[in-house]
């Protein structure tokens, strides 16, 4: 019997407070992608505000996940939530990769590394 992957759930909204109940929304959202996927959610985190920078504390927490190997996989709504800039963004998911998680979001499936750099590079 295959063990059950260990999930992330990573949240973020684009604003300085979640005066809507967003974030739970978002993470409500994303528990239930995991559970359609057969992950065991092992841990979550977020982040309000401004996205130009990857210094936030909830990536900081998620990549201490990854790096002490307690996740093999990242769930979050969109590639946005990661950031706004493309080539920090893929230095991320490349250190992400290196520790063998897999980044997963309901509306784009698998985000694969190498999908995203083909849809920046110029032709």
């Amino acid at each position: 019997m295959e063990k059950s992957k260990k999930a992330w759930i990573y949240c973020y909204i684009d604003a300085p407070e979640d005066t809507h109940g967003v974030l739970k929304g978002q993470h409500e959202k994303l528990d239930s992608y995991a559970s359609q996927m057969c992950l065991t959610v092992v841990g979550s985190s977020y982040d309000l505000g401004n996205a130009l920078t990857l210094n936030r504390p909830g990536l900081v927490e998620l990549m201490e996940a990854a790096i002490t190997g307690k996740i093999d996989v990242l769930i979050i709504d969109c590639i946005n939530c990661i950031g706004r800039d493309t080539k920090q963004v893929l230095e991320f998911l490349h250190k992400l990769n290196g520790y063998g998680v897999k980044v997963y979001s309901p509306l784009e499936g698998e985000i694969n590394i190498e999908h995203q750099k083909l849809m920046i590079s110029p032709v």
